[in-house]
């Protein structure tokens, strides 16, 4: 797997939403400040609560004061429900000279809270040690690549975890904002955050009604590697939200080589049949290459400039979807299809 890939999947599926969620100036949505770091989050009432996943069972008996983050949108969900984690991980792609996601700053920044503890995600392994030392009183990472080994230490430390459901980086993203919502005890305000990121989606869609029906293929070019992602990703989920349709292609050049991309070989690049081709790259140089390249011209929609682009890291990290990154991409991606799909139906 290549270096993209992996930074995407471990994201993602990186499914980063992934990214979708999908960047621009676009501001997040707006969390509640009632509640921040060190507060209690929800109503002795709900507690205690349960999660079934890969690892067991986890039991959470009173509602957490402080709580940890680790893996890809659990912290943008704490955020988004009012509370400022006391630890969540560092964010390496995307993240900048802090490794603190733009949206996930002017989140903290908004609720007030004080600044958590950065947890070193590098290598995507979770130093117990660094985490125990923000003395957290749950750990709540359902979509990471959270191990066995990582887990045994964090819940022998008596500090309970929420885990993957069935599988590392594997567990969908509305999920991810529900689960912590029962870890917080709000599980009425998770509720509430899912339904205004799907209200901001079906605005954007009934604001565009040429994109109903309209085929699309999400598409990167990676060095010696043509990538198609699958419907079963993330970020493809939003674009099928906005009223787009896989192209049939898509499935049809499915390798089964993975369960939210495949890759294609030069000479079936001629064979994408989509309408508007959907692409994410680092730099306007290496969008430059995608429009340009003779091989990247071979796909019909590229050739007559049908593609929606999103350009740089922060950017590219934000369209897998969580909480914050939503709102943060949507605009963005939308201006980009609309681009787009102008020019296919000329």
């Amino acid at each position: 797997m290549s270096a993209l890939t992996s930074r995407l999947s471990a994201l993602a599926a990186l499914t980063v939403a992934g990214g979708l969620v999908l960047s621009g100036c676009a501001g997040t949505a707006e969390p509640d400040t009632s509640d921040t770091s060190g507060a209690a989050a929800g109503s002795s009432a709900s507690f205690p609560v349960t999660f079934e996943h890969i690892y067991g069972e986890t039991v959470i008996e009173d509602a957490p004061e402080r709580v940890a983050t680790w893996g890809w949108g659990a912290t943008d969900a704490v955020l988004a429900l009012g509370i400022v984690p006391v630890a969540i991980a560092s964010m390496d792609y995307g993240g900048g000279d802090d490794r603190i996601t733009p949206w996930v700053e002017e989140a903290i920044a908004d609720l007030g809270g004080e600044e958590p503890v950065i947890l070193d995600n590098a290598t995507y392994e979770l130093s117990v040690e660094e985490l125990l030392a923000a003395d957290p009183d749950v750990l709540i990472a359902p979509y990471s690549g959270l191990t066995q080994e990582e887990y045994d230490a964090v819940t022998g430390a008596g500090i309970p975890v929420v885990a993957p459901e069935e599988a590392l980086w594997a567990t969908p993203w509305r999920d991810v904002i529900t689960e912590t919502g029962k870890a917080l005890g709000l599980d009425a305000e998770a509720e509430q955050v899912l339904a205004d990121l799907d209200q901001q989606i079906a605005d954007a869609a009934a604001e565009h009604p040429e994109f109903e029906g309209t085929t699309i293929a999400y598409a990167a070019d990676d060095v010696d590697t043509f990538y198609l992602y699958l419907p079963a990703d993330a970020r493809v989920e939003i674009l099928e939200d906005l009223g787009f349709v896989t192209a049939p292609a898509v499935t049809d050049l499915d390798t089964g080589e993975s369960t939210f991309y495949t890759t294609v070989s030069s000479e079936n690049l001629d064979q994408i049949d989509a309408e508007v081709i959907f692409t994410q790259v680092d730099t306007e140089g290496q969008l430059q290459t995608f429009l340009t390249s003779d091989r990247t011209k071979l796909i019909p929609a590229v050739a007559a400039g049908a593609v929606g682009a999103i350009v740089g890291e922060e950017n590219v990290a934000a369209i897998s979807p969580t909480a914050l990154t939503l709102p943060w991409i949507l605009p963005d991606i939308v201006e980009q299809l609309a681009t787009a799909t102008a020019v296919a139906k000329g």
